[in-house]
């Protein structure tokens, strides 16, 4: 016989069961029907998340590359399961810090990188505060709040040895690597043609552009995996192979930010070899300070007005990369569309900014006929394409201070500790972060990825290594000590 308790609760499950079914049919959803056995599992999944949290944050980088988005609303949506593990660490982490307040990783408090980033989040608050819609500047935060936890705070705790630095770097190349073989698979039945490679990384990225993206940052420690395997392993021969069919893969990617990126990713390598960061990234921010000077001078930026009836798109990859060159393609021209617009209304709000996450709700009245194309209606609700001018627009000259700050900061002392490390690995470690900043750089010059789980996620995850090795440098220093 059953105890009065569990005939209660079994009485409960049914009743829910049925109620679920009836609304499920009321509201022509069949998500409802879930809830009950949400409800059953609940408790084991409590228990795995509270006991299990480093588990937790394993299975966070291996879903990465295979998570999709999950639209809730037509207005909400989440990538699933990646962004759901980020919140739940998120909470767990906070929870554990409250009650236990030394297990906040003690060495980030010594960190002028971490200071910059409370300052960041600190402004963002500050901005949202002068928000037209203060709901999706909320948003905002919130999402960048379960980025940095769990990509920053997490690895401190986490990533204490080269096992485990070697463990999370085949936690995301592994299921990379299995989205990069059906992509060629499936594309290949299409020809391996332009227009139809994004039918190919669906369900696992939006488009081609994330796709190739977070492949050719990936390159970086596939690269790094080869070079740190030994000649006689048996697995270097498998890596180099599989290498190899990601260079494939990000070829018929047909995206040329990213394999700019890659170009950008190897010549900086070498100017971390070389010791020329500060050097040329002095020499990059006079030369883009200059250039957009005189883009909005006199209205100099008026030359580059697209022609609305030849600015095409293109479904012919040769015909793209023509168009492209003789600046009739229409993404490029959009970028110009929007980008002046971003301009317009960073002269309107030059200090707060329009707020977090308020670019696309507020643009339209800033632009100018004279660039608009044919897809400038802009159904996607996508941004400005260039991270840097989307924070400008958003948070102000401030936010985009603390933002190049932070960014420079982060590639200034890769280079530093990298110079100064003996240990072999995490000077690999070091040039490996430092070559993937560079090329989510390059690509953001083109696009906002920052706030997107493909990118965001390895932006975020390289400033906590950014921790992780200049916590290996003073422990050389203390051992020589």
């Amino acid at each position: 016989m059953f105890s009065r308790k569990v005939s209660y609760q079994f009485y409960f499950a049914i009743c829910l069961f049925f109620v679920c079914i009836v609304l499920s049919i009321l509201f022509h959803s069949y998500l409802i029907v879930a809830i009950p056995f949400l409800w059953l599992i609940f408790p084991f999944l409590f228990h795995f998340c509270v006991n299990r949290t480093e588990d937790l944050f394993w299975l966070l980088i291996l879903a990465l590359p295979l998570s999709s988005e999950l639209n809730i609303t037509a207005s909400l949506g989440i990538d699933f399961p990646d962004e759901l593990c980020m919140m739940l660490l998120t909470g767990l982490v906070i929870l554990k810090m409250i009650h236990q307040p030394k297990w906040f990783p003690s060495n980030l408090s010594r960190e002028p990188l971490f200071l910059i980033l409370i300052c960041i989040m600190a402004w963002a608050c500050i901005s949202a505060c002068f928000a037209s819609n203060s709901l999706l500047s909320l948003k905002f935060i919130l999402a960048r709040i379960w980025y940095i936890v769990p990509f920053v705070l997490m690895p401190q705790l986490v990533l204490h040895s080269q096992t485990r630095i070697k463990k999370l770097v085949l936690f995301l190349l592994i299921p990379m690597f299995f989205v990069v073989m059906q992509t060629l698979v499936r594309h290949a039945w299409y020809g391996f043609s332009f227009i139809d490679i994004k039918k190919t990384v669906f369900p696992f990225f939006r488009n081609h552009v994330n796709y190739s993206s977070m492949l050719v940052c990936l390159l970086a420690p596939a690269f790094a995996l080869r070079f740190l395997t030994s000649r006689e392993h048996k697995y270097r021969k498998w890596i180099s192979i599989a290498i190899l069919i990601s260079l494939i893969g990000l070829f018929f990617s047909y995206s040329r930010g990213a394999w700019v990126a890659l170009i950008v990713g190897v010549v900086f390598a070498f100017l971390m070899e070389w010791n020329w960061v500060k050097k040329i990234s002095i020499i990059a921010i006079s030369v883009i300070l200059l250039a957009g000077s005189w883009l909005f001078v006199d209205y100099h930026y008026m030359r580059f007005a697209p022609d609305h009836d030849h600015t095409i798109f293109h479904t012919d990859f040769s015909e793209h990369i023509a168009a492209t060159i003789n600046l009739k393609d229409v993404s490029n021209a959009e970028r110009f569309y929007r980008w002046v617009a971003g301009f317009r209304m960073f002269v309107e709000k030059p200090v707060t900014g329009f707020g977090p996450n308020n670019f696309y709700n507020n643009y339209r009245p800033y632009t100018l006929n004279s660039f608009e194309t044919w897809v400038s209606d802009n159904p996607e609700h996508s941004t400005i394409h260039n991270y840097f001018l989307l924070t400008l627009t958003e948070q102000g000259i401030p936010g985009l201070l603390l933002l190049v700050l932070l960014w420079v900061g982060m590639l200034f002392r890769l280079q530093y500790i990298y110079h100064k490390l003996q240990d072999p690995f995490y000077r690999m470690v070091t040039i490996t972060v430092a070559v993937i900043l560079a090329m989510i750089l390059s690509i953001n010059f083109m696009s906002d990825m920052i706030e997107t789980d493909k990118i965001g996620s390895l932006f975020w995850l390289c400033l906590g290594f950014v921790f992780v090795v200049n916590r290996k440098l003073a422990e050389e220093y203390q051992s020589i000590a």
